[in-house]
């Protein structure tokens, strides 16, 4: 099943729902159910009530206690359930939370660009040569990018006179539909994950510049890790910016790993070095390296960059074996410009794009995948240690489109 089928069967699961729902709310308008309601939530006020006044005396009412213990009788069947599942219902369990979260990351992106979709159609009543004009516009306004949006629309452009589409529903579900096919055939190739060693050391070098997230994606990324049971270490290469080898001792500290650090203002290659002879001797299964986000020009910070990759593969010749450029997705056109420069001057394997639950830009993820061909790798998609996903393009395509589908008549 392709992308756009998966997201045709998930718009139509969610409007199955709807009507049992509007049929709830509808009930509950009824005065009879109201004060039934009302009623109800007196019952369950009034026991609330006598806990909390009887509390700060708790030695002395022992007897009040008692109808308490009945509900703590109910935890044991819970716990049991618990047990009994089986481990595919589990994987199957995480998978939904996992695609809830991109549905909700993604959710000022998709509002944003179904607000501009809906304003297109306001403006026009036919599908004629301005409206086409237009519409590249607004996919350029949604940060799908100008090749991807130029694609797009020469796709709409035949589609529309092979099928001779004309009402907006069906037009809008083509627009979505071309531009996911277009997402999907561009990926078809595209590894977006992680390269681990299976035996010995596995070293990521983080590379990007200032402010987009760079060391809180290493402590999130360091605090999975340790969850999975393997042992991380961390380097604190960045050693020219103020604060910065603090703010990873700080995540460090969260993750419950260890950070190899040196003085302010040193020599970022020698903390590599440090940190990748420590790691050789723990025997350590991961090594995160967070690096400089600015020197004095762009030419020194990647020196800077070849330099700590020179001492990283005399100790290990096959390494780094990833390389991730930290983008901030709120930035839109400026992280594509920032991966293009990076791309251009260091052997960027794969992108971690960040905030992408702040943003409604996330269309430049079709606009990385289209134009530069990098894959993204870890998305952000909160501000919670746990909110930093290993990108799924299905989960992606699903939380970006599935609520701009149009019933057709």
């Amino acid at each position: 099943m392709g992308f756009f089928d998966k997201i045709k069967k998930a718009f139509m699961n969610e409007k199955e729902t709807q009507p049992a729902e509007i049929e709830t709310d509808q009930t509950l308008e009824e005065p009879v159910k109201r004060d039934e309601v009302s009623e109800e939530k007196q019952a369950e006020q009034e026991p609330v009530e006598q806990v909390q006044e009887e509390f700060p005396e708790e030695s002395t009412q022992a007897p009040t206690e008692e109808p308490e213990i009945a509900p703590l009788t109910t935890v044991t069947p819970v716990i049991q359930t618990e047990e009994l599942v089986e481990p595919e219902e589990i994987e199957e369990q995480e998978e939904i939370i996992v695609q809830e979260k991109y549905e909700k990351g993604l959710e000022k992106t998709r509002k944003t660009f179904g607000a501009r979709l809906n304003e297109l159609f306001a403006n026009f009543r036919s599908v004629d040569e301005d409206f086409f004009e237009e519409l590249e516009e607004t996919l350029i306004g949604a940060d799908v990018g100008f090749d991807t949006a130029i694609k797009i629309t020469e796709s709409l452009r035949q589609e529309v006179k092979l099928r001779n589409v004309k009402k907006p529903a069906a037009v809008q579900n083509t627009i979505i539909e071309k531009m996911v096919d277009l997402y999907e055939a561009e990926g078809i190739e595209e590894n977006n994950a992680l390269n681990i060693q299976a035996n010995g050391l596995t070293v990521m070098l983080f590379v990007g510049v200032n402010g987009v997230g760079k060391t809180t994606s290493i402590g999130k990324l360091a605090h999975e890790f340790k969850q999975d049971g393997k042992k991380v270490l961390l380097a604190a290469a960045d050693t020219f910016r103020a604060g910065a080898i603090d703010q990873l001792v700080v995540w460090g500290e969260r993750a419950g790993v260890e950070v190899v650090r040196g003085n302010a203002g040193g020599d970022p290659a020698a903390v590599v070095f440090d940190a990748v002879e420590r790691a050789k001797t723990e025997n350590a299964d991961i090594l995160l390296v967070d690096t400089a986000g600015r020197l004095q020009n762009k030419v020194n910070l990647m020196n800077e960059l070849e330099k700590i990759k020179r001492v990283i593969q005399r100790e290990l010749p096959d390494a780094p074996h990833e390389v991730l450029l930290v983008v901030d997705a709120t930035t839109g056109q400026n992280a594509m410009s920032q991966a293009k420069q990076f791309k251009e001057t260091t052997d960027v394997t794969g992108l971690v794009l960040t905030k992408l639950d702040g943003t409604a830009k996330g269309g430049i993820v079709i606009a990385i995948r289209n134009e530069l061909h990098l894959p993204v790798k870890l998305v952000g998609l909160g501000e919670g240690i746990d909110d930093l996903e290993p990108f799924d393009a299905n989960d992606f395509a699903v939380g970006l489109f599935k609520g701009l589908l149009k019933v057709e008549d």
